[in-house]
């Protein structure tokens, strides 16, 4: 049997009262970002908050979640879906690699409807940069209603 992914979830700090609910129900049954996991045991090791803009705790919660076995780092789908976006989703993706050596995937539960419907009106996810950022998360409509 092979290894289990070992995953780190860095949520945006302005839901740091969250319980993790969309988070754990995607790892568990496998949505979102977390279905190119399907058929494999994953473990949750480590669930903690960017400490705030600009993230400084993202200079060192992935040291402690790699201790703690990670294999991968997610940044939870909330950096993309939270108005505004996180405008520094793109250096933590850059920065965990370079220091830890942790690939990291962006998104962790489908987004939502209600957040795709009103980023499509405020035009919010327009750049070049988006389709990247939200194709792990952008799941069908019935599975984006189911997490509303």
């Amino acid at each position: 049997m092979s290894e289990p992914v070992r995953v780190g979830i860095i949520i945006c700090d302005r839901y740091r009262a969250c319980a993790g609910g969309k988070c754990l129900r995607a790892l568990r049954q496998r949505e979102g970002a977390f279905s190119v996991y399907a058929g494999r045991e994953v473990e949750l090791v480590g669930y903690t908050t960017c400490a705030g803009c600009p993230g400084g705790n993202v200079e060192y919660a992935p040291e402690e979640m790699k201790k703690n076995g990670a294999t991968v780092i997610h940044l939870a789908t909330g950096l993309v879906v939270g108005y505004p976006p996180c405008p520094y989703v793109e250096d933590f993706r850059r920065f965990i690699p370079a220091k830890y050596g942790i690939p990291v995937v962006v998104g962790t539960h489908p987004i939502p409807q209600k957040y795709l419907l009103t980023h499509e009106r405020c035009a919010t996810w327009r750049g070049p940069e988006w389709p990247e950022l939200l194709a792990p998360t952008m799941a069908d409509e019935p599975t984006r209603l189911a997490y509303d």
